[in-house]
C-alpha cells in the first residue's frame, strides 16, 4: 500500500465509492472496474481542483508541494483541469482556456453506461486525456479491443504510461480525433470524451450497423449534452440526449471568436445598432438547457456576458459570419430592457423566437430531444428533433 493510501485526508477510494454509489452514479455492474483502475492512477502530479455543478477551477495543486490536498482533489466528486491553453501554460494561478481534464466521475460511469459496453466488444475512445476512461474501457472489453485517440502528444504519452502501469495496453493513438481510427475499425462502440457540434462522419462510417456512439453535443450558442447513436445500416445514425455534459471542444471544432470591436467596425458602441425594447429578460435565456434549445434553433450565433460591479450586465450576441450583434442591458429589479441590433440577422429577435417555442412546447429539458445524422443525400446531414425524428426543431436564423 502506498503512502498515498495510508492518507487519512478525503474519502479515498472507498470512500467516492460509496459517495457515488449512494447517488446512483457508480452501479454495481462498473463497480469491479472502478476497483481496479482508481481515478489516483490517472491524475497527473500538477492538477486545477473543480467544483462539482460548476465550471470554475481552484488554484494549482501540485502533489509534491501538497499531497493532502492532491489526494483530496482526487477522491472529491468533482472534475479535475489537468492542462490549460493546449499545454502552454503551467501555472501558478490558472491559465485561458482549459484543453484538458479528468471528468467528474459521474458523467464519466452515466457515459459509460450509455455506452453498453461489453467484453469483447471494439471500442474506439476519442479524447484519451489522462488515460482513466481507457483503462476502465480495458478492464470492461478487454484491452486489445480498446483504441484510443489524442490529438496532444504530450498528454498521450503519459496517458500511455499511466495506463502501463496500471497494466493495461490499449492501442494509443496520436492523432485527429474527428478522423477515427480506420485501421482498427469497424468497432462496436465509439465514446467521445470531448464535445462536438456535428458528428463526423468517420464515427459513424467506423461503426457496424447496431453499433452505439455516445458523445457530448451542443451547438455553437451553447448547452449540451450527451447524445447516444444508434447506427443503422444505411451510413445513418439516430437517438436521443441522455443528460446535461460540459466538455472542451473536440479540437478540430473549436470555434474562432473575434473581438466585439470587429462588429462595430471602429465606431464606438452602439455605432449603426437599431434600439428597441424587450420584456424578455436575458436572465430567463442563461440556463443551459435553454440555451441548447435556442442555440439549436439559432445557428452559427453565441452570448457573450460584459458583467459590471452593480449587479447589471450587457449580453453580447454575435454571428460566426461576424456580419450581425445585438446587446440587451440588464438591470436588476427592471421589467423591460433596452436593445441594440445590427447586421443582415436580428440577432436578439432570432433568439426570442427561439425562447418562444421552447416555452410553447411545454419548456422541455434535454431528454425530449434527439438527434439524427446523415440521409441527407451527402449522408453527412444532422437534424435535431423533439419527442420524435419526424418532429424537426425548426431553424429560424
Amino acid at each position: 500500500m502506498s503512502a498515498y493510501d495510508e492518507m487519512a485526508v478525503g474519502p479515498g477510494p472507498e470512500g467516492l465509492a460509496a459517495a457515488l454509489m449512494e447517488k446512483g452514479a457508480l452501479t454495481s455492474d462498473w463497480l469491479s472496474s472502478y476497483e481496479a483502475v482508481p481515478r489516483h492512477l490517472f491524475v497527473p502530479e500538477v492538477i486545477w481542483p473543480g467544483r462539482g455543478g460548476g465550471n470554475q477551477q481552484d488554484d494549482r495543486v501540485m502533489r509534491g508541494e501538497c499531497p493532502e490536498a492532491w489526494w483530496a482533489a482526487v477522491h472529491r466528486d468533482a472534475p479535475i483541469t489537468t492542462q490549460w491553453d493546449d499545454g502552454e501554460f503551467a501555472g501558478p494561478g490558472r491559465g485561458r482556456i482549459p484543453s484538458s481534464s479528468s471528468s467528474m466521475p459521474p458523467m464519466v460511469f452515466s457515459m459509460l453506461d450509455a455506452l453498453s459496453v461489453e467484453k469483447g466488444h471494439r471500442v474506439l475512445e476519442i479524447g484519451t486525456g489522462t488515460g482513466w476512461n481507457a483503462a476502465l474501457l480495458s478492464h470492461r472489453a478487454g484491452a486489445e479491443n480498446v483504441v484510443t485517440v489524442e490529438v496532444d502528444e504530450g498528454s498521450a504519452r503519459d496517458a500511455r504510461r499511466r495506463l502501463e502501469t496500471a497494466g493495461f495496453g490499449p492501442l494509443t493513438v496520436v492523432g485527429d480525433g474527428g478522423e477515427g481510427y480506420a485501421e482498427g475499425a469497424p468497432y462496436d462502440r465509439v465514446i467521445a470524451t470531448c464535445s462536438i457540434g456535428s458528428v463526423p462522419p468517420a464515427w459513424v462510417r467506423q461503426t457496424k450497423p447496431g453499433g452505439i456512439v455516445v458523445a457530448p453535443w451542443g451547438p455553437v450558442y451553447g448547452g449540451e449534452a450527451v447524445v447516444r447513436l444508434f447506427v443503422a445500416g444505411d451510413g445513418t445514425a439516430a437517438g436521443r440526449f441522455v443528460g446535461s455534459s460540459a466538455f472542451m471542444r473536440l479540437r478540430a471544432q473549436r470555434a474562432v471568436r473575434v473581438h466585439v470591436r470587429k462588429y462595430l467596425k471602429g465606431r464606438e458602441w452602439p455605432a449603426d445598432g437599431v434600439r428597441g425594447t424587450t420584456f424578455l429578460s436575458p436572465e430567463v435565456v442563461g440556463d443551459w438547457h435553454v440555451m441548447f434549445a435556442i442555440g439549436v434553433q439559432v445557428p452559427n450565433a453565441f452570448p457573450w456576458r460584459e458583467s459590471y460591479e452593480d449587479g447589471s450586465y450587457t449580453l453580447w450576441l454575435r454571428d460566426t459570419a461576424v456580419t450581425s450583434w445585438a446587446t440587451v442591458d440588464y438591470l436588476p429589479g427592471r421589467a423591460e430592457f433596452e436593445v441594440y441590433q445590427s447586421g443582415p440577422r436580428r440577432l436578439w429577435d432570432e433568439v426570442a423566437a427561439a425562447h418562444r417555442w421552447w416555452e410553447g412546447q411545454g419548456r422541455p429539458g434535454f431528454e425530449r430531444f434527439g438527434l439524427t445524422v446523415g440521409g441527407d443525400g451527402d449522408g453527412d446531414g444532422e437534424r435535431v428533433w423533439l419527442d420524435s425524428p419526424d418532429r424537426p426543431v425548426p431553424v429560424v436564423g
